[in-house]
């Protein structure tokens, strides 16, 4: 017997071919798996498995079958999670409940024991705003006490600004990597920061990565406004699936068609009408909701029991989540060290049982976590810059102006904008602040300004004509 070191995603695949002896395509692998990703990244993950000769590929191009070696002795490994208890299941390090104990027993069971169900509008019906609770008060308590940045009274997003840098590469990737991302967090690091896409990965990853960042960017920006409405809610999904959809007509629209859940005997809501029913009473619910971590835990578990749009509704939840959190200027979720096994067996929880424990034992540990790296973070913060924090939207209209309408005197431009918008004592630094600004774009931060690849690639163009 052999002993190898795998991911959980080669994990699963390893049993799921050892159920078929016969052997799979690649095709059925990843319809079966409990969290799919896009086809290419599983014929990568088949292909490093084949090289390590734990399976055998038989046949050429889509005929491809893949077949189990040998018996192996599986111990899971994620290097980029740091998780503790890497090679450890996540039961024996992560505080479970009694329920979330009975919740984790049953969803482990085969997939053929576990009987089909639909969706139950009555688990939506059931809950009332500020009666019913998924968190008890102590535990909403505890919550509170852990995330209090110092800065409950200062405008919305306050906190979630001065964090910035940090809560985009962290958020990006922690909830990129649930979805079987395989960018490590370095490699987050250097496509936010500098633009630097990682050799070897699939440019779906990089796409998934940027579209994180534009989305958080879009609640911190607009702290004030946004929330639990409709607008928020297509807005965040029509970012967050910019260029990942087969469809690209369902971006930021509520689906039309039926969705199978991979690796569940879940089968999701299909009438339209009914969809669009829930989801605005699940916006409507929510935003009654007067406690904030609540109102994060009943987002977490409504929207992908749903499954209002036809893919990505994981990631919207996971920065819906957020918006509480950042308007409230709480310490953040970012889903750090998550371990992607037990955020599906939660999920699993809600989909099959409308059991919410094992995902609120989860949300509880991982946001202990959260707060344990921002505190440090927080520590080691030097005080925002008042000038960028004040005209930070300004600052984003101009430059966004700018690229887009190729303007040839960019001074100029700036010093215009600057006499109409900006306050007379801190129009000199605001014009330093963009003329730097300018000079430090490159591909990977125009998002931040809503700005597209082609339109930089003009400007640029523009400006070696002049």
């Amino acid at each position: 017997m052999t002993v190898t070191l795998l991911s959980p995603q080669q994990e699963e695949i390893l049993a799921l071919l050892a159920r078929h002896p016969d052997g799979l395509n690649s095709e059925s692998i990843r319809n079966e798996l409990s969290n799919p990703p896009h086809l290419r990244t599983v014929q990568r993950w088949l292909a490093e498995l084949a090289a390590k000769r734990h399976i055998a590929a038989i046949g050429k191009g889509k005929a491809t079958i893949y077949r189990l070696l040998a018996p192996i002795d599986i111990r899971v490994v994620s290097p980029e999670s740091e998780a503790p208890g890497a090679e450890e299941t996540y039961e024996t390090y992560i505080p479970l409940s009694e329920e979330g104990r009975e919740i984790f027993s049953q969803v482990r069971r085969p997939r053929g024991a576990r009987t089909p169900v639909g969706y139950e509008r009555s688990f939506l019906d059931a809950y009332i705003p500020n009666t019913t609770w998924y968190l008890g008060e102590m535990t909403r308590k505890h919550l509170h006490r852990i995330g209090d940045t110092g800065e409950f009274e200062k405008p919305a997003g306050t906190y979630g600004r001065a964090i910035l840098n940090r809560l985009l590469i962290d958020l990006s990737w922690a909830s990129s990597r649930l979805e079987g991302n395989t960018y490590s967090r370095i490699d987050t690091q250097n496509l936010i920061e500098f633009g630097r896409y990682a050799e070897g990965k699939d440019a779906q990853e990089a796409q998934m990565i940027l579209n994180h960042k534009t989305a958080i960017e879009l609640l911190l920006d607009e702290a004030e406004s946004v929330g639990f409405d409709t607008h928020t809610f297509l807005s965040l999904h029509g970012l967050l699936s910019e260029n990942l959809m087969p469809d690209p007509d369902a971006s930021g629209r509520l689906r039309s068609r039926p969705v199978q859940i991979g690796g569940s005997v879940f089968v999701p809501l299909a009438v339209p009408q009914l969809i669009e029913e829930c989801f605005q009473d699940i916006l409507r619910k929510a935003s009654e909701i007067e406690d904030p971590f609540e109102q994060a835990f009943f987002i977490l578990v409504h929207i992908p029991y749903l499954q209002p749009f036809e893919d990505v509704n994981k990631r919207v939840s996971r920065l819906g989540a957020n918006i509480p959190l950042i308007k409230h200027n709480l310490s953040p979720l970012t889903f750090i060290d998550v371990p992607d096994r037990a955020y599906i067996d939660a999920m699993l929880g809600v989909y099959e049982m409308n059991r919410v424990e094992l995902l609120r034992d989860l949300f509880v540990w991982a946001y202990e976590r959260s707060t344990r790296e921002y505190v440090l973070v927080s520590k080691s913060l030097a005080e925002p810059d008042p000038i960028r924090l004040r005209y930070r939207l300004q600052l984003h209209e101009l430059v966004a102006d700018i690229v887009r309408n190729k303007r040839p005197d960019i001074l100029l431009t700036i010093e215009q904008f600057a006499e109409k918008r900006i306050d007379e004592q801190n129009r000199s630094a605001f014009v330093e602040m963009v003329q730097d600004e300018i000079k430090r774009l490159h591909p990977g931060i125009i998002a931040r300004y809503r700005l597209r690849p082609a339109e930089f690639a003009a400007w640029q163009e523009a400006r070696k004509l002049k």
